[in-house]
């Protein structure tokens, strides 16, 4: 497996939780923690503060990815799933939440609430065509294999 140097800043509340670590050895992601209270009501979604900072690579993106089990159990999404911290962005990570649960949830200062995968990204270099070459699926989409 790649490893990566990246510098993390922790602010305020975040410095009372444990350093972001992989659960084990295999893991892909990072837990990210809440460091503020939020009630989210039935379909509302809000800005999560984390109290974190981080100095990605140029070549590396921070994927901000939901936790299954609060999917799962509570109905908690990430609506802009995955979220994209760009090599280049420096501010505080924050975790978009929606509430698609059948219930009020509550957020409470210290709980993961999602999980940051570091990735390469490579950037492409577009160039205008007059055409496409075929293929036996061409323009089909969205359903259009016939498979689940």
């Amino acid at each position: 497996m790649n490893e990566v140097s990246v510098l993390i800043l922790r602010t305020g509340r975040a410095k009372d939780f444990p350093f972001p670590s992989y659960a084990t050895p295999a893991s892909a992601g990072v837990d990210l923690r809440a460091v503020e209270d939020c009630l989210l009501q039935k379909g509302e979604r809000a800005l999560i503060h984390t109290g974190v900072r981080v100095a990605l690579p140029v070549g590396y993106e921070a994927q901000v990815r939901p936790r299954s089990g609060l999917a799962l159990k509570h109905g908690i999404i990430l609506p802009n799933s995955p979220g994209t911290i760009d090599a280049d962005y420096r501010g505080e990570i924050g975790v978009i939440l929606m509430n698609l649960g059948d219930e009020p949830y509550e957020v409470k200062c210290g709980d993961r609430i999602a999980q940051m995968v570091v990735a390469p990204v490579c950037q492409v270099k577009f160039e205008e065509a007059d055409e496409l070459d075929e293929t036996a699926r061409g323009e089909g989409g969205f359903g259009s294999s016939g498979k689940a």
